[in-house]
């Protein structure tokens, strides 16, 4: 370890840190519901039999449940769960998901977000999730984790200190939201901008979670933390790499040497921006879930679509010691 866990979960957001401190952080959820396993093995066969090999690799199709993603591989319990912002497609689940891991910790915003669901007739997401959201932000909560409101540049044991107070921790560095950000959220109703933005450091490398950032939020990013960002390793691509009418002129200072996007039509993705400064990305939909073990120097990338993987290298071969997935390549600059 560390281990960073990039899920295929339909359009929205789960990742899973497996620090070597043995805390699991888990940011954002989706497609949580109770384990129907005769499902998931026919997703799992169909998914493991698509060849293709250009464009299209469909693994939006063969979406991962996180819960019974983690219990397969034995994660019983959560440290930290942090939700980026207060969007259904990042808590999808997330009642059955604490009912099930009971995370210690729980990182929030200070939002006034309301949702209606009456008029909401593709059923797509769950009022019950967006309730039990409503009642842990608002002190009323079914389960009892710790719940935080951090900020840019916040420090604390744990997350970014260690015992000794020095830095260290589980490596966690908060770049966004600020009390502003937040506020002119609040005003406006659009979120975005009052996502949190996080820096994974492992010692060695640095993975940049994006959530669903938006300009001003980078704006505050490079002005602050521009150091920090520069020519990251690996850049979780703010909302799930969809161009969603921004400007991508941080990519020019981020520089990552790998960006992963989640699923979204083809269309609706920022490709342009990142093939235009010779950015490599995988995209969820090629790759299935993505894991980077960053206890390796280069870091090393697996996914759980073989066929794409044979595609990129010709062979391939399965993880060792990561069940299910099949051996990429190397996060490193060209």
């Amino acid at each position: 370890m560390p281990i960073v866990h990039f899920l295929n979960v339909k359009q929205g957001d789960c990742s899973l840190i497996e620090h070597s401190s043995g805390h699991l952080t888990v940011i954002d959820v989706c497609n949580a519901s109770e384990p129907n396993r005769l499902q998931e093995a026919i997703v799992k066969r169909m998914a493991a039999a698509f060849k293709g090999v250009r464009g299209d690799f469909g693994q939006r199709n063969y979406p991962v449940n996180p819960i019974s993603y983690m219990a397969d591989r034995g994660m019983a319990s959560v440290f930290r769960f942090i939700l980026t912002h207060p969007d259904m497609d990042h808590m999808d689940g997330i009642r059955l998901f604490f009912k099930v891991f009971r995370p210690l910790n729980f990182w929030d915003t200070d939002n006034n977000e309301t949702k209606d669901f009456s008029d909401d007739a593709s059923g797509e997401f769950s009022e019950e999730d967006w309730n039990f959201y409503v009642g842990l932000r608002d002190g009323k909560p079914d389960t009892d984790p710790r719940r935080l409101t951090l900020y840019s540049g916040d420090r604390n044991k744990y997350f970014n200190l260690n015992d000794q107070g020095e830095g260290g921790g589980d490596g966690l560095n908060i770049l966004a939201p600020t009390p502003g950000l937040l506020s002119e959220a609040n005003e406006t109703g659009d979120y975005n901008d009052s996502s949190y933005v996080l820096l994974y450091r492992t010692g060695v490398h640095r993975l940049l979670f994006g959530g669903d950032s938006h300009d001003k939020t980078w704006e505050h990013i490079l002005n602050t933390h521009e150091k920090s960002v520069t020519d990251v390793d690996v850049l979780i691509a703010p909302h799930h790499g969809r161009r969603s009418d921004r400007s991508y002129d941080f990519l020019d200072v981020v520089n990552p040497a790998l960006t992963l996007f989640g699923n979204a039509d083809s269309s609706d993705l920022a490709y342009g921006a990142f093939s235009s400064r010779g950015l490599p990305i995988i995209t969820n939909n090629q790759a299935g879930s993505i894991l980077l073990d960053a206890d390796k120097s280069p870091i090393e990338v697996y996914v759980t679509n073989r066929a794409f993987a044979e595609a990129v290298n010709g062979s391939t071969y399965a993880a060792a010691n990561h069940a299910g997935y099949y051996y990429h390549g190397l996060v490193e600059r060209e």
